[in-house]
């Protein structure tokens, strides 16, 4: 294993590379939202406790198979970063969460009783052609058997990366679907050839492999509280910024 450390690298060339490659506006607003976090969780007197800290470095641990503490440090000189710089991330990610708790936890489940058709998901198959005619045929064509509608999206789909996967688009959320493709996927039941269906992009024919209902899970709770938190986030730093 290289020892990059090393190598010395000033500061003044980290943050001119990062300015080539078009990256410090993102890594700076990333140091202005830590100061809003840090300043409001003073604010409200919310801390991290060390034992917190090292519930979740442990929990780190056993996810990366770090048995022992030689082979910790391993890793933590291999990334560049110290055991101070890892547990003050640790601080940091543990900080935010619980601050995203106390601002948004009692919103979370209200949202998504208000926007539970948005949480609604399929598992879906498509592909997309240029031309009409083509997505005619193929539609009768895989009606009547002589090709299923996998075979078919590996040889006509224009999407290149969905073509090698059969017409593979994955699990989709209404929210991320066009409204009327959407009132069209939820309304049909499951294993029905859909289309075509014309949008900008082309001539659609979809497969629904299976719907899949909205739920509040664990997952969909985190990433309603995330989306809360960022959104938060950002109006505080505008606001901060109109005042400077």
């Amino acid at each position: 294993m290289n020892d990059l450390s090393k190598i010395v690298i000033e500061q003044e060339e980290i943050v001119d590379f990062l300015k080539t490659e078009i990256e410090l506006k993102e890594i700076y607003q990333k140091i202005l939202f830590q100061k809003v976090i840090d300043r409001t969780a003073y604010e409200r007197g919310i801390i991290v406790t060390a034992e917190e800290i090292e519930a979740e470095a442990d929990r780190q641990r056993r996810q990366k198979r770090l048995e022992r503490a030689t082979d910790t440090l391993a890793w933590l000189a291999d990334q560049l970063v110290s055991p101070q710089d890892w547990e003050a991330g640790i601080r940091n990610h543990l900080l935010a969460q619980k601050l995203a708790e106390t601002l948004f936890a009692k919103e979370v489940e209200q949202f998504f009783i208000q926007n539970r058709l948005e949480f609604e998901q399929v598992i879906l198959y498509q592909m997309t052609v240029y031309e009409e005619k083509l997505a005619q045929e193929l539609y009768y064509q895989i009606e009547e058997g002589e090709i299923s509608f996998y075979d078919a999206a590996h040889l006509y789909d224009r999407d290149v990366q969905r073509r090698y996967q059969c017409g593979y688009e994955g699990k989709m959320y209404r929210f991320a679907l066009q409204p009327n493709i959407a009132a069209v996927l939820f309304s049909t039941p499951p294993k029905q050839l859909i289309g075509p269906v014309k949008t900008e992009l082309g001539y659609h024919l979809f497969i629904v492999e299976e719907l899949i209902p909205a739920e509040l899970t664990a997952q969909r709770y985190q990433e309603i509280l995330n989306n809360m938190f960022q959104q938060w986030l950002a109006v505080e730093l505008e606001f901060i910024l109109q005042l400077s």
